[in-house]
């Protein structure tokens, strides 16, 4: 079965929140730093260590 990863990540985020309830500022600074740091100079980085 093939799931999209926008999916997989929508459920498993659905499901932390859900299950954990953590604070509505720990997901806006999770997301938003993301985000930001997806478009940086650290991103070859971020991307060679998850790898």
């Amino acid at each position: 079965m093939d799931v999209p990863l926008w999916l997989a990540l929508l459920v498993v985020g659905y499901l932390g929140v859900k299950l954990i309830r953590p604070p509505a500022w720990l997901i806006a600074v999770l997301l938003l730093g993301g985000f930001l740091l997806a478009d940086s100079v650290l991103a070859p980085a971020i991307d060679s260590f998850v790898k």
